[in-house]
């Protein structure tokens, strides 16, 4: 067994601030609508608070993702293979991740992440679950193309992107994803990268806004985290207790939205900055689109992955594809 401590790619400035994090709060706040990417709520502290949402009775997704991953192992070892190297885009999943693992037997597991000490625990805790199996952690930016530890150069690759993580997207920056991930990816002696993703699908709305507003607050503490995150790392001024939870179902868009909205007029600084907001007033923090089968392919081919494979749980609430890169890394 070989567990490397991690790679760190995350760009960080002379105080340790990670900048891209910086740039992305700034610009979101002088926005009309205030709005700041989903991917900055996994700092440690909202990584474990996602995996505590993940047990809750109302969040339904891991647990269809966990069935269709046990049901189907047989066929995931038939289509995947043995021997190549999972590439898991964020940080492994005490649950999912294993079954999967356990399924395919691979060469060596490399997990993505851009919250480094949850990203170092979650690989450990996999490589004592499988003493045989060469662990390499990678602290970045997966939004972007990674380069990969050189220990797995020339081995087979298998994107692996459970969760449904690619709802959290609009359209053209999971797009863009995609092809990075191809490009992460690459190809070897020809034979091009598969991709494993989790994919949430259209159900009732009652059930989609329960799953992302818990009767035990979780999924709000979640979403509050990020405010608290900005005020600890950015020198931030946010009264966080004048800000609340709220989730709604977005028909047009097919997308559970989650904001922090305003109880009260508050002002506050960031970075140095000034910022207001208005009693009511939004910062948008996270999209979880819901897909069909019809438009969950069309992001796919539109990222230059072709679909091979598509499975669902019993109740046909989440689906897990698998799909194989085309040719032309920039195809339509």
């Amino acid at each position: 067994m070989k567990t490397e401590q991690g790679i760190a790619l995350v760009d960080r400035d002379e105080d340790g601030v990670d900048r891209a994090f910086r740039e992305d709060v700034l610009a979101g706040l002088r926005q009309r609508q205030k709005a700041i990417p989903a991917r900055w709520l996994y700092d440690d502290a909202g990584s474990q608070l996602f995996e505590d949402i993940t047990e809750l009775e109302e969040y339904y997704p891991t647990r269809a993702e966990t069935e269709i991953l046990e049901a189907r192992s047989t066929e995931f070892a038939e289509l995947i293979g043995t021997g190549r190297a999972v590439v898991e885009f964020g940080s492994g999943s005490s649950v999912k991740t294993p079954l999967l693992l356990r399924a395919i037997d691979p060469a060596a597991y490399v997990p993505l992440d851009i919250s480094g000490d949850f990203l170092r625990m979650s690989a450990a805790a996999l490589a004592e679950k499988f003493p045989a199996l060469n662990v390499y952690p990678v602290e970045a930016d997966f939004m972007r193309q990674v380069e990969l530890p050189g220990e797995v150069l020339g081995t087979k690759k298998l994107g692996f992107f459970p969760g449904s993580t690619i709802g959290n997207m609009v359209a053209r920056t999971a797009v863009d994803l995609l092809r990075s991930m191809r490009a992460t990816l690459g190809a070897e002696e020809g034979e091009m990268p598969l991709l494993l993703i989790g994919m949430d699908l259209v159900k009732d709305r009652k059930v989609l806004e329960a799953a992302y507003d818990d009767a035990r607050g979780v999924t709000g503490e979640f979403n509050l985290n990020l405010a608290r995150r900005i005020n600890r790392e950015l020198s931030g001024g946010i009264p966080v207790d004048a800000l609340r939870h709220l989730a709604r179902w977005n028909d047009d868009y097919a997308r559970i939205e989650m904001h922090l909205q305003a109880v009260r007029d508050i002002a506050f600084t960031v970075a140095g900055e000034n910022f207001a907001m208005s009693e009511g007033e939004t910062i948008h923090t996270e999209n979880s689109h819901k897909f069909t089968r019809r438009s969950a392919n069309t992001l796919l081919l539109a990222g230059g992955w072709a679909p091979k494979k598509r499975w669902t749980d019993e109740q046909g609430r989440f689906s897990l594809i698998l799909a194989e890169a085309t040719e032309k890394r920039d195809a339509p």
